[in-house]
């Protein structure tokens, strides 16, 4: 088979080493990829948004199977556009990945078929929205509308941070056109939970439970970024939290969006939050999480291009998807400065084989130097039978690679842990 991945960072370099699993694959693409997964793929420079490029490229390799990856080329119609012309692909149409790529359809679907989730308000008047905010108690939390690189959510502590945050989203501009409508919600607490879920359009079948650590600094400090870290499985996420998920939330959004003549194919991810009233939705996704996929696909026990074709087809069964019952984690090494400024073209250097998996995100070769090329410059992933056995081997690893103003944090799986013991 001929196989093409869309995308070019962590997420991607993860998926393309589980499909090499698979010895039918006869040639492996990366669309455009990045230098770091040069011995697993060959790179194709075309961006994950060139539509037009990607669609041609398929026809002259005569692809036989597409995975889109990312999220802005999901929402853009990029499987509509590859089904035409004849590829079949892992991954949802246009008018599915909606559900990520406007947070008021997802928001107002959940209230029309009573999944749980935060309270909210929908504003494209920025007055509007001022106005509202004045009625809320902090903290509150400001979305933007559509996609923004996992960027557009903002926790803001007091009223005036959450005004802030609107007068940036709609009369600055500051996403674009992703902020110029925004959704408003009450701030929801407790542990959050990220489920990734094969869904074929009839059924879901949810990967193992992992918890993702978004802020830059230890003690979840400091700003959003896409990612610094995470483990699997979530502690947080027991038998009977899997049980109530299910029935309210998993099974009810794939209906839902059957009902709406919007059937949903490929990688659903909800991120959830366990509150004091059971589990509610604070986000989904229309495609794998970043850095989820990274603890998640090393511990699946099947083949994952099998598993992506029968979603693709519809005929997919919960005995095809298999876990092993261990743990990872995962640390991300990104550059200091990250997400905001950050220098890049620093050589990244590695000592000693790494017992576990490296995943390259932001890499690039010069002249035959691998140098970072990002602000999340790698992952390193490690798997054990325990929870603590896989973050303690994953910071012995992460060790041995090294480059100028590298940067991770140091507590990735802690809260676990702790809970664990608890």
């Amino acid at each position: 088979m001929r196989v093409m991945v869309i995308g070019g960072g962590g997420r991607e370099h993860a998926i393309i080493k589980k499909l090499r699993e698979n010895k039918s694959i006869e040639v492996l693409y990366a669309l455009p990829g990045n230098d770091g997964m040069k011995g697993d793929a060959t790179l194709v420079p075309i961006g994950a948004k060139n539509l037009d490029k990607i669609c041609n490229f398929a026809v002259e390799k005569k692809i036989d199977f597409a995975v889109v990856a990312p999220d802005d080329p999901l929402v853009l119609g990029l499987v509509d556009r590859l089904n035409a012309v004849g590829v079949k692909c892992f991954g949802p149409k246009k008018n599915a990945a909606i559900i990520e790529g406007s947070k008021a359809f997802s928001k107002a679907l959940m209230k029309k078929y009573g999944i749980p989730t935060a309270r909210y308000e929908t504003f494209t008047d920025l007055e509007e929205a001022i106005r509202y905010v004045d009625t809320q108690e902090p903290p509150i939390v400001v979305k933007a509308d559509g996609l923004a690189l996992g960027k557009g959510v903002i926790i803001a502590a007091t009223r005036e941070e959450a005004k802030a945050a609107l007068r940036e989203m709609m009369e600055n501009g500051k996403f674009g056109d992703s902020g110029k409508t925004v959704v408003i919600e009450e701030y929801l607490e407790g542990p959050e939970v990220s489920v990734l879920s094969f869904c074929d359009g009839n059924i879901v079948v949810p990967m193992v439970s992992g918890m993702d650590h978004k802020r830059a600094q230890d003690g979840d400090k400091g700003l959003n970024t896409g990612g610094m870290g995470t483990i699997a499985p979530n502690p947080f996420y027991t038998k009977e939290i899997s049980a109530i998920c299910k029935e309210q939330i998993f099974d009810k959004t794939v209906a839902a969006m059957n009902a709406e003549g919007r059937p949903f194919r490929g990688c659903l991810y909800f991120g959830l939050m366990i509150t004091r009233d059971g589990p509610k939705v604070i986000e989904y996704n229309c495609r794998f999480g970043d850095p989820e996929t990274q603890v998640v696909l090393p511990l699946m026990e099947s083949d994952l291009l099998t598993v992506m074709m029968k979603t693709a087809d519809g005929t997919l069964d919960p005995s095809d998807v298999k876990f092993s019952t261990g743990s990872a984690c995962c640390v991300i090494m990104a550059s200091a400065g990250y997400p905001e400024h950050y220098e890049k073209g620093y050589e990244i250097v590695q000592k000693g084989e790494i017992d576990g998996e490296v995943y390259f995100a932001g890499a690039k070769d010069r002249d035959g130097t691998l140098v970072t090329n990002g602000g999340r410059v790698l992952g390193v992933t490690v798997k054990g039978d325990t929870l603590m056995g896989a973050v303690t081997k994953c910071y012995e690893e992460i060790k041995k690679i090294t480059f100028e103003n590298a940067y991770y944090r140091s507590d990735i799986g802690a809260k676990a842990i702790k809970a664990e013991k608890n």
